[in-house]
């Protein structure tokens, strides 16, 4: 079977002023066939939505190329539609005008245009809804709209970017029940879906592949079929091995990928060797959320299955994964084959009273995490114990991209001052050594 679209040694990254380049996704091969929902997995910064944006055209790769139906696209927008998880719509336009967008940029004609996008409304379940404007809608019939509109100009390929996550629970359960109906009863003229999500059971319930980024750079971690029959039963001990499966290899970034459950067809991709860094990728978790999962998991005698904590939470893996692994980088947890375990020092921490969780929290830092034991040194060095925090914000410059450096530094910040490693003037922009007797507010103005 012939691909419909091929990426060959894509590759993303920006280039910085001073010559170096920040890499958002590293050299990564894959091919879409005819035929099948696939999912693309992974955390959030892993390049979900840049893999995408390459995939369509949307975004030129930075090296390597995207071929669709063996030939290079060289500026060409291939036949495909996109549906966003923003729901896009023109407010000033009714449903069917929405609807019949895109075929007008196409040139269509009035008749026949009105026609199809009548067609697609009732296929979706908006007949009678065609006058009406998007504020006068739910949030799930305006991503009804999104559907008909995308499935309208009869793409070859429908792209998804995370297309449920804006909903409630129930009306993204509804949505995601009704798109796969429309799929396996063929009511759909449509080849592939390719659906970009952070919700594993969503891609285990939807998908007949997944593949699962790794990220820091973006990087292929595991690609393999799910041979599961529809419907599929969330609660199945098969639904179950695969869901576990998916959170083994999101969270063990560095492990290398096991066989999935039932492999079929599509053999499991190994990582790619992760270039080293010297400053790890600080987790967006804040302390009260780490004390929080280690609390969680001491009440239950010191372990969980992350996919039952997050269900029990009812916590998308975007939401549970960075305290995970701030637990882990902290040395307060451990992660083996999708279960977290807490470590005696994160029974400590669990168990501690509010000032002694500081100290805890303090030694764990400086002891695991590079960063704040370069910060702690350059403070100490200064006579004045006090440094800009622009200094640090020069030294992260070549590791991260602008949107993430700011990100690392806000988490800096938080665990830092959490922790009193140091103290912040956000009016001088100054980190400022934080002991016991230190006039801070004296120190500062220095």
């Amino acid at each position: 079977m012939e691909p419909i679209i091929e990426a060959i040694n894509v590759e993303k990254f920006f280039q910085q002023p001073e010559g170096n380049r920040i890499q958002v996704i590293a050299p990564t091969s894959l091919s879409i066939y005819p035929g099948a929902i696939v999912a693309l997995l992974g955390p959030s910064g892993s390049g979900k939505s840049t893999m995408l944006r390459m995939l369509t055209g949307l975004a030129t790769p930075s090296a390597g190329q995207v071929l669709w139906h063996g030939k290079q696209l060289d500026g060409e927008i291939p036949h495909v539609a996109i549906v966003f998880q923003s729901f896009a719509l023109f407010p000033w336009l009714t449903v069917l005008d929405n609807v019949e967008a895109p075929l007008v940029a196409r040139g269509m004609g009035a008749v026949e245009r009105h026609k199809r996008a009548l067609r697609m409304l009732d296929t979706v379940g908006l007949d009678g809804f065609e006058t009406a404007y998007p504020k006068e809608l739910s949030g799930g019939m305006k991503q009804r709209v999104g559907f008909a509109r995308a499935m309208v100009v009869e793409p070859e390929v429908l792209f998804m970017d995370e297309p449920f996550s804006a909903l409630d629970v129930l009306t993204a359960e509804t949505l995601r029940g009704e798109l796969l109906e429309l799929w396996l009863n063929r009511k759909m003229p449509i080849s592939t879906i390719f659906i970009v999500t952070h919700n594993i059971e969503e891609a285990v319930l939807l998908a007949d592949r997944v593949i699962v980024l790794g990220r820091n750079p973006g990087r292929i971690r595991a690609d393999f079929q799910i041979p599961l029959s529809h419907p599929r039963e969330r609660k199945a001990p098969e639904f179950v091995e695969f869901v576990d499966y998916i959170y083994t290899v999101m969270t063990q970034p560095d492990a290398e990928v096991a066989p999935p459950p039932q492999p079929l067809g599509q053999a499991t991709v190994a990582a790619a060797p992760r270039p080293e860094r010297k400053y790890t990728m600080l987790p967006h978790a804040r302390p009260g959320g780490i004390a929080g999962l280690l609390e969680l998991l001491a009440d239950r005698g010191g372990r969980d299955d992350l996919y039952h904590l997050a269900e029990q939470l009812r916590l998308e893996v975007d939401d549970l994964l960075p305290i995970t692994e701030a637990a882990v980088l902290l040395g307060f947890a451990t992660l083996d084959k999708g279960d977290a375990h807490i470590t005696a020092d994160g029974m400590k921490y669990a168990e501690a009273g509010i000032l002694q969780r500081k100290e805890l929290f303090r030694d764990a830092a400086l002891a695991h995490i590079a960063l704040f034991q370069q910060v702690d040194q350059t403070l100490r060095a200064k006579t004045n114990h006090t440094i800009p925090l622009e200094f640090f914000r020069d030294v992260l410059d070549e590791y991260f991209s602008e949107e993430e450096l700011e990100r690392q530094l806000e988490t800096v910040l938080d665990w830092g001052r959490y922790a009193e490693i140091f103290d912040y003037d956000s009016h001088t922009g100054r980190m400022v050594l934080s002991e016991p007797g230190t006039d801070h507010a004296e120190v500062a103005a220095q």
